[in-house]
């Protein structure tokens, strides 16, 4: 297979809070430097890296730096990262909505972009007239736009308000519409950013299975960016992780997800800095020996201790404490109702849950906790904390993975003929 894309030395940096240099003599002199004298921009050599949680002492930032990759046609890539990391500047630059400081894409056909909910469309303009709109940005003439109306218009569940102006749709209804549009008009590339996380469960379903018959069945490619795991690991068997504007890793998926998981998640216990009324002050994983720890044995118990601060005790206070797995997927919760018992003279309730002798797969795991009053009030949910691993040094289910369930039981078997 060929290229389709090609990113080769792709930079991109923004001066923050303010449009252009900052000022007019800084703008002249980037202006003589590179159409003039044919040089690089000044001001990249005082970037820095973009990490958003940290204070520098440059206004000028990377927000995606060196960047080098290449999709071959018919590849589903999945993107990857946290919040800011520039997965969605990068995909701008590929649909050229903004350009690169530096760098060079090579694009082989033409490009339908999902980034946003609403893009491409006109608010003004009903749903059918944003079809052919968005099949004429393409390059589609009318019949052939006009042949693919009603398969559009099906998937997309919206042929009640095709004919009302779209800037009276629910965000849903937007991205339900902007997706079947994207998917169906006649693009060699789709590029799809988290927008799927407006609809809801069935359509989400429905989309990731379109985009797996494009990829696979029609040899069309898609860049796919998502935080949910398992949509990625279902739908691109090869990934890329960008970490603070820069390419770490592009590589099988799996192997991706591992690695973007044990960034975001370091630390064997957590600790908070609030100060409300209600919270969760800090929680911890025990082993059976009652060691502080994040690595487990298959088929042990797991320690989970946690210390709530607690002003008072309303009536139905809850404590929730769930599993799940990397890709975000629920195994079990537990609830215990906290209004039953008394907290400490400085406002401290400990508990300790023991996970059962359950052969959870080997794998990656962490836990959720929420404190809640249920069907009435929530004060706080805490998803990805405590992050830990599962190993299995020989017992007789060592040869399963998690690709087999999170949960391996061996059973009973009976012949009956």
């Amino acid at each position: 297979m060929s290229s389709v894309i090609q990113v080769t030395n792709l930079s991109k940096i923004y001066r923050l809070g303010e449009i252009g240099t900052g000022t007019i003599s800084h703008d002249l002199e980037r202006w003589y430097k590179m159409k003039i004298r044919g040089q690089e921009d000044p001001f990249l050599k005082i970037g820095e890296t973009n990490e958003r949680n940290k204070k520098g002492a440059s206004d000028v930032v990377y927000s995606l730096k060196d960047i080098n990759f290449e999709v071959e046609q018919g590849e589903a890539l999945g993107i990857i990262g946290k919040n800011g990391a520039g997965k969605s500047t990068l995909l701008k630059i590929i649909s050229r909505v903004t350009s690169p400081t530096t760098g060079k894409i090579n694009i082989k056909g033409r490009v339908a972009s999902l980034l946003e909910v609403g893009t491409g469309f006109h608010p003004e303009l009903t749903g059918r007239e944003n079809i052919y709109l968005n099949g004429a940005i393409l390059g589609m003439r009318k019949k052939e736009i006009a042949r693919k109306l009603d398969e559009i218009v099906d998937f997309s569940g919206v042929e009640r308000y095709l004919d009302t102006p779209v800037k009276r749709y629910s965000s849903g209804m937007y991205v339900r519409l902007a997706f079947a549009v994207a998917a169906h008009l006649e693009s060699e590339i789709m590029i799809v950013d988290e927008v799927l996380a407006v609809g809801d469960a069935e359509f989400q379903k429905k989309c990731l299975g379109k985009m797996g018959n494009i990829s696979q069945g029609e040899g069309r490619t898609v860049l796919f960016v998502s935080h949910n795991m398992g949509a990625i690991r279902n739908l691109c068997n090869k990934s890329a992780l960008i970490e603070n504007g820069s390419l770490k890793m592009i590589s099988q998926t799996e192997n991706v997800i591992k690695t973007y998981l044990s960034i975001e998640h370091s630390f064997i216990s957590y600790v908070s800095s609030k100060t409300d009324s209600i919270f969760l002050q800090s929680a911890k994983l025990n082993n059976e020996e009652d060691i502080i720890t994040d690595v487990f044995d298959f088929n042990s118990n797991i320690s989970i201790l946690l210390n709530i601060h607690l002003d008072e005790i309303p009536i139905g206070l809850c404590v929730t404490i769930a599993l799940q797995n990397i890709y975000k997927n629920r195994i079990f919760s537990v609830d215990l109702d906290l209004s039953k018992y008394s907290k400490s003279l400085d406002n401290i309730l400990e508990i300790k849950f023991i996970c059962p002798k359950l052969p959870y797969a080997p794998g990656n795991y962490s836990i959720i906790v929420g404190l809640h009053i249920p069907n009435n009030l929530i004060f706080e949910i805490i998803e990805d904390i405590l992050p830990f691993t599962i190993i299995d040094k020989g017992s007789d289910l060592s040869r399963y993975n998690a690709f087999q369930g999170d949960m391996l039981i061996e059973g009973s078997w009976k012949v009956l003929k």
